[in-house]
This record gives C-alpha cells, sequence and structure tokens, in this order.
C-alpha cells in the first residue's frame, strides 16, 4: 500500500481526482490537503466581477470528488517539506508521511514589484494593508469583491487603479469599469478605473494585433493607462518617477510568486523557487514527487504557469502518479507551440489571442463562457 498526499486542488490534480475515481486504485492510500472545499476556477474571476456569474458558478466542490475517487479529504494549510524525509507538516502541527507526493498548491501574488525600491524594505504598512488587494488568493478575492464594489458605489468618488499589464491585470480592469459603471448609472461619474504597466509589460507575449485590440477596448472603457512602475509608500502609490498616484484601492495583478515553503522544501528549484520539473513533471531532485500548475517550472521555453498548461498536463499528471506507484513507464507532457487565450472584456465581449492570430467579438465571449462552464461541469460530482 503506497501513501499518496496530494497537496491543493488545482487544475491537474482535479484530473488526478478522475483518474483515482475511475480506477479506485486498491494499491494506494490516498489523502487530498486543501486550506478549502471550494476550489476556485480563476478563468472566471473576470466574470464574476462584471455580474455575468454568482460566486458559485465559478467554484468546483472538491468534496463529492474525493469521495467518488476514494480519497480523504483533510482541510489544512500545508506550510513545512522535508523532502528528503517525506514528511509534510500542515499549520496546527499535524504531519504527513508520503510515499508519493502530488504538488498543485498553486503560488502567491508578487508583491514585491510594490514594495519600495529599498533592499529588503516590505511594503508600507498601513496604507498598503487598507488600500492593496491581491488577486490570490482567489477565495480571498472572491469574497472582497462585493465588498469593494460596494465602497465604490457608496462614494462620490473613487479610483480604482490595477496593477499590472498581463492578461488578468487587463481582465480585472474591463471587468471592474463594466461592473461599476453599469452598477452607478450614467448619474455617478465619480468613478475612475486605471491600468498600472510600463508599456512593454502591457500583454507581454501577445501579438501586436492582440495588444491593439486591448489598448482600443481599454481607451473604449475610459480605462486609463499609466506606462509605468509604482511601488507602495507610506503615503500612498508611488509613480517610478516619484510623483503621487492617489487610489482608493489598489488590485495588485502583479504576477505569481512561489510559495516560501517550497523553496525551503529541500526539492530541487529555480532560483525564484519554483519546484525544477521534467517533461514528466517529476522534480529532478526527488522521483516519488511530482508537481505541475504554478507551483513548478521547466527549462522548456513553451512552457509557462498557467491554468492552461496546468489542465493540458493534468493527464499527465495522473497517469505518472499512478505508474510511478506501479513501476510502470512514464508519459511526457509536451506543451503545444501556441496557447489559446480567450480574454474577457467586460461586457460579454472577449478576444482570442493565439500565437499571431486574434479576432473578437461576443461570438468569442460566447465561446469562453461554454469552455470555462464545460470546465467546470467536467469537474462537478
Amino acid at each position: 500500500m503506497k501513501k499518496l498526499v496530494l497537496v491543493g486542488g488545482g487544475h491537474a490534480q482535479l484530473a488526478v481526482l478522475q483518474a483515482l475515481a475511475r480506477q479506485r486504485a486498491a494499491d494506494i492510500d490516498a489523502v487530498l490537503v486543501t486550506p478549502s472545499p471550494w476550489q476556485y476556477y480563476s478563468g472566471m474571476l473576470p466574470g464574476f466581477i462584471a455580474g455575468h456569474y454568482a460566486e458559485a458558478d465559478c467554484r468546483i466542490d472538491l468534496r463529492p470528488l474525493a469521495k467518488a475517487a476514494g480519497v480523504r479529504l483533510q482541510l489544512g494549510q500545508a506550510v513545512e517539506l522535508a523532502a528528503d524525509e517525506r514528511q509534510l507538516r500542515l499549520a496546527e502541527g499535524s504531519g504527513l508521511d508520503y510515499d508519493l507526493l502530488s504538488l498543485d498548491p498553486g503560488s502567491a501574488t508578487d508583491l514585491d514589484t510594490l514594495a519600495p525600491p529599498v533592499a529588503g524594505a516590505p511594503l508600507a504598512d498601513p496604507w498598503a494593508a487598507e488600500h492593496v488587494l491581491a488577486v490570490k488568493p482567489l477565495a480571498h478575492f472572491f469574497a472582497l469583491w462585493p465588498q469593494l464594489q460596494a465602497r465604490a458605489l457608496a462614494a462620490s468618488t473613487y479610483h480604482l487603479c490595477i496593477v499590472g499589464g498581463g492578461a488578468a491585470g487587463v481582465e480585472l480592469a474591463l471587468a471592474a469599469a463594466h461592473a461599476l459603471k453599469a452598477a452607478a448609472g450614467t448619474g455617478h461619474a465619480g468613478i475612475r478605473v486605471s491600468v498600472l504597466a510600463p508599456a512593454a509589460a502591457l500583454l507581454p507575449g501577445h501579438a501586436q494585433g492582440v495588444r491593439a485590440r486591448v489598448t482600443r477596448r481599454l481607451a473604449d472603457s475610459g480605462i486609463l493607462v499609466v506606462p509605468q512602475r509604482a511601488h507602495s509608500g507610506t503615503d500612498g502609490l508611488r509613480l517610478a518617477d516619484g510623483r503621487l498616484y492617489p487610489a482608493d484601492c489598489v488590485i495588485a495583478a502583479t504576477g505569481a510568486r512561489a510559495l516560501p515553503w517550497l523553496e525551503r522544501s529541500g526539492l530541487a528549484c529555480s532560483d525564484d523557487g519554483w519546484i525544477e520539473v521534467g517533461d514528466t513533471h517529476q522534480s529532478l531532485s526527488h522521483p516519488e514527487v511530482f508537481a505541475a500548475g504554478d507551483c513548478c517550472t521547466r527549462l522548456d521555453p513553451r512552457f509557462a504557469r498557467s491554468g492552461v498548461h496546468a489542465v493540458h498536463a493534468g493527464p499527465v499528471l495522473a497517469h505518472n502518479l499512478l505508474a510511478h506507484a506501479r513501476g510502470e513507464a512514464l508519459r511526457h507532457y509536451t506543451p503545444r507551440r501556441h496557447s489559446l487565450y480567450l480574454i474577457a472584456c467586460g461586457p460579454r465581449w472577449a478576444i482570442a489571442s493565439w500565437g499571431r492570430w486574434s479576432a473578437q467579438g461576443r461570438w468569442v465571449w460566447r465561446w469562453k463562457d461554454w469552455i470555462d462552464r464545460r470546465f467546470i461541469r467536467s469537474n462537478s460530482v
């Protein structure tokens, strides 16, 4: 009997639960460790903000999935991993030994980019604690968005600033602008939404045509794009040129940061803390450890920490965990040359990005909506 510990209920881990439900491996004793019974789907967050989805539409209940898979569900927060001893420790102090470990706990929002430009300086407090809202953890953001919206609508003037020009930052800005202006009506002219991102960091990795479409959409939505970096100060948000940039709330969509406890685990990690895996998603240093989703990295330049790759790598992760337990051959996950991104634009309108090709319209939104709802349904019992 092999002890399998699954950490996190991310996109790839869902495929593991489905595989265990299909096979019901009698030779594996499995437990899923996760802080919440709900797994929130990041792809539907912009639609939730825009008012197209209820919170319940955007999450997966892990409890029936675990039950169907014969996996014990242990609610808890992993805080320490001793890879050489094969032991995982939880926040409440308990520990779990394992023969096989599958890591998909996600990541945190990288707030270091908002820290003052002084070596080792943390985010300024108390201003940042009151005004800066990180996108992750998703459950926290889902809970706080209705409160943010209520404060904005109750104020005579309100400035919401999104820091980060990637797809997540763009989608959040467009969704927030749509939701706030739709709820406020034409009589409330005091709501402003802006995006702070260096010009070169607006949708990096996407084709020029996609960036042009998004730039027009931001302008049409009345969203100001400020092509500068910024950091948190004691009195507010400071631009790179030193100017104060007043904001009532700052949403940090500043990319992902590796969870510190993984970097301290003894696993082979990159310089910035991501678990290093090969094309089987097996740790380069500990063959009994597998990782997927945005907690790991590969040398393959086509690989990125995104939900797209996590979903596609999931079946390979599931096969390899069971194969490794039985001494069978492992499979390899080869990222596609291009990944399809469907960028939500606030109203039921979206922009498609695939390599050099792009398109936009309501039909793209309907396509995205169908894909997202299908993902939720396929992981619901």
